[in-house]
């Protein structure tokens, strides 16, 4: 398949991504690795359907539940909670368990009121491994069937960063599929 940022039909070259073959089997992890600049996030652009199909098919069971997990974490103003759970029904045994296993437990016990901390604008007083951790919490707690990753650990220490892989990706995510694109390995 071809993908392009540009809707544009003057030029059969206008592409961006060229994508020979991409199969991922349901339940599978998929780990795609390559360096900056190398089209990882433009897949999974592509993958979300935010690029124009240029030629080629895509097949994407449109009944499963895709969640996202951006390179560039974006926050909410509101509470700690409200991030996480995204005006999704509030269910407190899978919060918790998303707590442990994106790392945010000694986050909030620093924060003043714990999960129900306001966050300010953009995430201001958080830094960018608290925002990033926040980003996967929602991901996970959507409980979705697919799991798009764009390089979630790249603003985390190493040693929160193979915590979260190991609880996270690899055990709480476990028989969930899940494309992980990282320019780390």
């Amino acid at each position: 398949a071809q993908f392009s940022w540009s809707n544009s039909t003057e030029s059969s070259d206008d592409f961006s991504l060229k994508i020979d073959a991409f199969r991922v089997v349901n339940g599978e992890l998929v780990c795609v690795v390559g360096p900056i600049g190398s089209g990882k996030s433009s897949l999974v652009n592509a993958l979300l359907g935010e690029m124009y199909l240029k030629d080629g098919q895509i097949r994407i069971n449109k009944s499963k539940k895709i969640a996202y997990c951006p390179q560039a974490a974006w926050i909410i103003t509101g509470t700690v909670r409200d991030n996480i759970v995204f005006g999704a029904n509030f269910d407190s045994a899978v919060y918790e368990r998303v707590l442990d296993v994106c790392q945010l437990r000694t986050d909030l016990d620093l924060f003043p009121s714990g999960d129900l901390t306001i966050i300010g604008e953009r995430g201001t007083n958080l830094s960018g491994g608290q925002k990033q951790r926040l980003s996967l919490a929602r991901a996970v707690y959507s409980q979705a069937d697919i799991y798009l990753f764009d390089d979630p650990l790249s603003a985390l220490d190493a040693r929160v960063a193979n915590a979260i892989w190991e609880e996270c990706i690899c055990g709480h995510l476990g028989g969930k599929t899940r494309i992980v694109v990282t320019h780390s390995h």
